[in-house]
């Protein structure tokens, strides 16, 4: 039987490389400068590169179930965490300008949150509870599970906020906060507006998506202006639960 995945590497070499060489190589020699990071789900539908259209060394990423985001000051079970060290290494050693958190339609993880975790899975059932705030108390239905989504997002946007090197940068200026839902089915990713109080598809947008607060030079208590109820809802629509 053929192995598909050493013949992808070698296309890579022989077909695609080439094309690029050229960039790798200044971008080995000068170093890579990414102006954003990207956390997003690990789903396989989702691909950044293919979203944003960017290219070798744009991006930086993070990958990983729900596109979910760690407490600062330590990790859940006090152990080792890549996603929370690589905040800290995108914009401390890298100084990134943007941080995207990007969810999408039909999420696993988002589904799992009201469902039962197989008992084998201890590191996915401690890993979920990052989200467990953005799960509604309904019945998961469709609409139900993309608002859930939608939350999570605006919840780990507040969660970077937590984060010293983001929260201060954020409120110079330097770095901004992004919150993306992709809705696969419609290739259309809605950007969290925190005026609007919600997601707008990003083709009537304004903007590519606001932090969680409306004024970051203030206290989180500015965030209080926003109607959270509203939250995961499309163009300011009503909550109907």
């Amino acid at each position: 039987m053929p192995d598909e995945l050493l013949q992808r590497l070698r296309r890579f070499h022989d077909h695609a490389f080439p094309r690029y060489e050229a960039q790798f190589r200044e971008l080995v020699d000068d170093g890579q400068h990414p102006t954003t990071l990207f956390i997003g789900c690990s789903d396989s539908r989702l691909v950044p590169y293919l979203l944003t259209g960017a290219g070798p060394g744009e991006l930086f990423m993070v990958r990983n179930v729900g596109a979910l985001v760690p407490p600062c000051c330590g990790t859940l079970d006090g152990g080792h965490h890549g996603t929370a060290a690589a905040i800290e290494f995108a914009v401390l050693n890298l100084k990134v300008r943007r941080i995207v958190v990007c969810g999408h339609s039909h999420c696993g993880a988002m589904k799992a949150l009201y469902e039962d975790v197989p008992s084998e899975a201890k590191n996915l059932r401690v890993w979920l509870d990052l989200a467990r705030d953005a799960a509604l108390p309904v019945q998961p239905t469709p609409e139900a599970l993309r608002r859930t989504e939608q939350r999570a997002v605006v919840l780990q946007l507040e969660r970077l906020m937590e984060y010293p090197m983001v929260r201060s940068r954020v409120e110079r200026g330097e770095l901004t906060l992004h919150g993306w839902h992709y809705v696969i089915e419609d290739g259309e990713v809605h950007v969290f507006d925190v005026k609007a109080g919600g997601f707008v598809p990003a083709s009537r947008s304004s903007h590519s998506g606001t932090g969680p607060f409306l004024d970051t030079t203030t206290d989180a208590a500015a965030f209080s202006e926003v109607d959270t109820t509203h939250w995961g809802r499309v163009d300011a629509e009503p909550c109907t639960e």
